[in-house]
């Protein structure tokens, strides 16, 4: 029995990279599509976001003489590269998909509309939303969180290269202890870096809940949705 119905997975351009540093690992992205191919089989609706800094991020482009805008809309294409090859990859295993851009770019994926997105996961198709909200200044946080919102999704899952929220950066602090649940007033008071502020109070005005775990770990999607405490729920 599936834990949640209907999921917006939020998954890491980084994390797409495996141990190349750059780019899109194959094997990354079978792993990737065999965990989700698993949950759909469950029968849980799916809708999914990635970034896309493992080709471009606007910010860090600002940085080095980029446009802001020129520059976001760079990392937009970038999610949508990635967007297509996962969308590519679960094809190969039999998972129906459809990638919807929030940017017009027939015939490359479909307009996003929220009335489309469900129509397609109610049908059984993994949903793809690439592009990010459409609008710079905003990151592939924030339109996380606006599509999880949107498509009515149970739960936000944020699947990451940590097991969960710490009181400090895992891999920089040893001393950093895990949070097995944490509030949203919780991690906005103590500043924590979960997800970008925008997000995170998007998702605590319309009581979206967020779980943060390991998605580079094959299996922990089902553990996930299987309800096992592997990784961090942030809640009301």
């Amino acid at each position: 029995m599936a834990r949640f119905n209907r999921i917006l997975l939020k998954l890491s351009g980084e994390s797409l990279m495996g141990k190349q540093g750059y780019g899109i690992d194959p094997e990354r992205l079978a792993d990737y599509a065999r965990q989700i191919k698993e949950i759909h089989d469950m029968g849980v609706q799916i809708g999914i976001v990635i970034g896309g800094g493992n080709i471009f991020r606007g910010l860090s482009g600002a940085t080095k003489g980029f446009d802001r805008v020129k520059g976001d809309q760079m990392g937009m294409l970038a999610t949508v590269i990635n967007s297509l090859a996962l969308s590519s990859a679960l094809t190969t295993h039999g998972v129906p998909n459809k990638v919807l851009t929030a940017i017009r770019m027939e015939p490359i994926g479909e307009f996003y509309s929220k009335w489309k997105a469900i129509e397609e996961m109610e049908a059984g198709r993994v949903c793809i939303f690439s592009a990010g909200t459409g609008s710079p200044y905003f990151t592939t946080d924030t339109g996380s969180s606006l599509r999880g919102v949107e498509i009515e999704a149970d739960v936000m899952l944020k699947g990451t290269r940590v097991d969960g929220i710490y009181t400090a950066d895992p891999e920089k602090d040893p001393t950093a202890t895990k949070f097995d649940d944490i509030t949203y007033e919780e991690i906005l008071a103590r500043g924590l870096k979960v997800m970008d502020l925008s997000a995170v109070v998007m998702c605590s005005d319309n009581n979206l809940p967020i779980y943060v775990f390991n998605m580079d770990v094959v299996g922990n999607l089902k553990k996930v949705i299987d309800g096992e405490p592997i990784g961090t729920f942030v809640h009301p």
